[in-house]
């Protein structure tokens, strides 16, 4: 089990000051996505400080092709689950598309659902300058926010595709303006998704605020991965930032076959595993 450290407490839930101030010290930390109780509680004993209860489960748990199509109403037992399972991770949970580009009532709506609701900790939102004033409205409300720049998987129509590096050429600065906006707004982080190593490293010396890389280079404050990339459970060409720690998809091919087959000859449930 990893070392405790400072910003980890045995008693509560990691904050988001608590965050802020591990990148005051220059420690870094790791984020994962999460999508019910079973594997949030394995990610909060191994370490991991913060959950992000994304869109992506549109593509990932519900089977859509893209994230669009998620809604509030889907997302929140993911959240509630993602909760139960844990004693001391912060828990993110994302405004899916359609939930807050109203403006800022619908913002904090949708917002206070997830809190109320949810039992999340903090939202997260895509865009930058756009997105200001309902940055606005869920911090004036006391919710925190964590910004997210760059390949905005929301915006995958007006961006063409999934799989494309932001914030090349003059793009760089207008990403820098954003960060720098969603920060001065009172967002308590940013993800940098998809973006120039360089680029993630101009940002992040440029915020006080964490940014959280996820194809950014290694300058961010911290990472976060979708944790089926990370175990090996998504299969095809994977972009360049995702690195396979475990090839789960294998394994449990593999055990699942053996069950087959035990079932089939009449194997599976011998003496051992019936009852008397």
């Amino acid at each position: 089990m990893p070392q405790q450290s400072s910003y980890q407490p045995a008693d509560r839930r990691v904050t988001v000051h608590d965050l802020q101030a591990a990148t005051d010290r220059g420690e870094r930390w790791a984020m994962l996505t999460s999508y019910d109780t079973l594997t949030a509680g394995i990610f909060e004993r191994a370490g991991v400080k913060a959950l992000l209860v994304g869109d992506t489960s549109g593509e990932l748990v519900l089977g859509y092709r893209d994230t669009v199509a998620v809604t509030m109403d889907q997302l929140i037992p993911m959240v509630q689950a993602v909760v139960r399972g844990t004693r001391r991770a912060l828990v993110v949970a994302d405004l899916p598309f359609g939930s807050y580009q109203g403006g800022p009532e619908q913002a904090l709506a949708s917002a206070v659902r997830h809190l109320k609701e949810g039992g999340a900790q903090a939202v997260k939102l895509e865009g930058g300058r756009p997105a200001l004033a309902q940055v606005r409205a869920l911090v004036d409300a006391g919710v925190p926010v964590m910004g997210h720049l760059g390949l905005t998987p929301q915006s995958v129509h007006a961006l063409g595709g999934t799989h494309r590096v932001q914030g090349r050429g003059d793009a760089g600065g207008s990403l820098l303006d954003d960060a720098l906006a969603l920060e001065q707004a009172g967002a308590f982080a940013v993800v940098l998704e998809a973006v120039p190593a360089e680029l993630g490293r101009r940002v992040s010396d440029a915020l006080r605020i964490p940014t959280v890389g996820i194809g950014a280079g290694p300058s961010c404050d911290a990472q976060i991965m979708v944790w089926q990339d990370l175990a090996g459970l998504t299969t095809g060409r994977a972009p360049r930032f995702v690195k396979r720690y475990a090839h789960l998809a294998q394994s449990l091919h593999a055990a699942v076959e053996q069950y087959v087959t035990e079932v089939t000859d009449a194997v599976y449930p011998d003496e051992t595993h019936s009852y008397t």
